[in-house]
């Protein structure tokens, strides 16, 4: 039978590639060291869980909730960025919450996309990015992943060669996978390319409190004008320790926002409101707690770039986010990132993202996540110095795995 229409349009999901040999190899025993999948390992805060639990208790929390969030919760939202970007927000107008940013950002594609639709996309980014809007009808143009001046003009180009012209550029700084972290300038100098082309910017800022090097990153919507043409999706995954409860927020332009809204509207009821007023508390009186969780990735990145070099693999460290963007070992280059990724399942018993699942241009990385602790990382390093070994001795003749079915 033929797939459908929006499912043929998507590629094959190579992530599963990497899943099914590490399934295998914990069936038969083996200890795989998964830094593979950004899903946090950490606990959430207790007293974020202890009002989720308060607020489970009472019965009129167990309606239907509002899509957009509860009041409490899109206020909470507009105060934490008054008081870390000093952007003021209206709640009411310029505040969704939605089910994670990943939920969130599907639906704004289907909200803003016609058929046809040409959308400026980084490439390595994460797949939401692209393929929300593919499977709302959209095209990808893919622009460079780093924030400089080649990424400018690379919109630039996509303006006078794009038919029809863009609607819209993304935005993810810090970047997952690669860990860039963008500055105010470059964000003028998109915003300014946005108003005088019409375009609408959308920034994923999902890492924005995990960083390192106590330079905090920067909101596009701190730009002056940037509320005229953007929107901003925040999520409390990994700042909060959160992933499972599923609360993220987009804010800025009041038109996009509400396109948001009105799809949503049609979807869904909101998450549930235990969760939200446990969302709301952790926003209001969390800064602490946040501070301590991104002080655990700081130490994981240290102990990960420390134990990995030593093992014969550099490991740029990277300024913000939970991850490592690593090229490849340069006797594994040509393999590429699947098959690279798939080899260290079968012979080290760690488990990385091929870069490959990312963009075509990714295929020269892996993506490693912090959602070990420090002896588990130690241990994935010990595993691949041994690898890397091995390859010396064999002469690094390395044979992929589909040449050896």
């Amino acid at each position: 039978m033929e797939d459908y229409y929006k499912i043929r349009r998507l590629p094959p999901y190579v992530f599963e590639e990497v899943n099914r040999l590490k399934a295998a190899a914990r069936a038969k025993g083996a200890d795989i060291i998964d830094l593979g999948m950004g899903n946090p390992d950490l606990p959430t805060p207790s007293f974020i869980v202890d009002k989720l639990c308060e607020v489970a208790r009472d019965p009129r929390a167990h309606r239907y909730s509002a899509s957009r969030g509860i009041n409490g919760l899109r206020k909470a939202q507009a105060a934490f960025y008054e008081r870390r970007f000093g952007v003021k927000l209206d709640p009411n107008r310029q505040v969704v919450a939605t089910l994670g940013s990943k939920e969130g950002f599907a639906n704004m594609a289907q909200a803003i996309t016609a058929p046809g639709d040409v959308i400026l996309c980084p490439n390595p980014t994460y797949p939401i990015h692209a393929f929300g809007f593919i499977m709302s009808g959209g095209t990808i143009r893919a622009l460079p992943a780093k924030p400089d001046e080649d990424f400018l003009r690379a919109m630039e180009r996509a303006i006078v060669h794009s038919i029809p012209k863009p609607i819209a550029v993304i935005l993810n700084f810090p970047g997952n996978p690669t860990a860039y972290t963008a500055t105010r300038e470059f964000y003028k100098d998109v915003v300014d390319f946005a108003k005088k082309h019409e375009i609408i910017v959308i920034s994923d800022l999902a890492y924005s409190e995990i960083y390192f090097d106590d330079v905090p990153p920067p909101s596009v919507l701190e730009v002056e004008g940037a509320m005229d043409v953007a929107v901003e999706f925040t999520s409390m995954s990994k700042s909060y320790s959160m992933p499972g409860w599923r609360i993220g927020f987009a804010v800025g332009n009041e038109r996009i926002c509400a396109a948001l809204g009105r799809v949503k509207s049609y979807l869904d009821y909101g998450a549930f409101t235990p969760v939200q007023v446990a969302a709301a508390t952790a926003i209001n009186q969390g800064d602490k707690a946040v501070s301590e969780i991104r002080q655990v990735y700081k130490k994981r990145r240290d102990v990960l770039v420390d134990a990995f070099g030593r093992a014969g693999w550099t490991v740029p460290p990277p300024s913000s986010t939970m991850f490592a963007w690593v090229p490849l070992p340069d006797a594994y280059k040509e393999m590429g990132s699947l098959e690279f990724s798939k080899l260290l399942v079968e012979q080290a018993d760690v488990a990385v993202a091929p870069g490959i699942g990312f963009g075509e241009y990714g295929d020269d990385h892996v993506r490693i996540a912090l959602v070990e602790n420090e002896h588990r990382i130690r241990q994935a390093a010990r595993n691949i110095k041994r690898f890397l070994a091995t390859g010396e001795e064999d002469g690094q003749k390395v044979v992929p795995m589909r040449a050896r079915a």
